[in-house]
């Protein structure tokens, strides 16, 4: 690690205690072993599920203060995420181009026929 004097006592103290742990390599560095570099692709797809969760699913957005319809709310919005996941993937768009596409041909099917027409008094 590039700061270890910054952090010895404390990474002594997790070498000590024999358990595993991960970082995160820098660029200008090479990873030893193909297991390091799947566990960080692994990783990677787990931090893409978190980001685009919160940006595509409304799932910030969630004011629920009881344990179970938080759940529910994570579990439906990781279904979402997976809706989208595939044909974003089929199509070769990101799911972000995917959603906004979505609105926006919602959008122009309402301006060309309204589901709720304005009376003008």
């Amino acid at each position: 690690m590039d700061t270890w004097y910054a952090t010895k006592d404390l990474m002594l103290y997790i070498e000590s205690l024999h358990q595993s742990y991960y970082r995160p390599l820098k660029d200008n560095r090479q990873a030893g072993t193909q297991a390091t570099q799947e566990a960080c692709g692994f990783r990677w797809k787990i931090e893409q599920l978190h980001r685009e969760g919160k940006q595509l699913t409304g799932l910030v957005r969630c004011q629920c203060r009881k344990a179970r319809i938080q759940r529910n709310q994570i579990g439906c919005a990781l279904l979402v995420w997976v809706r989208f996941k595939e044909p974003a993937a089929q199509t070769g768009r990101t799911m972000y181009q995917l959603k906004h596409g979505l609105l926006d041909d919602y959008l122009i099917q309402q301006l060309r026929n309204p589901s709720l027409r304005m009376a003008l008094a």
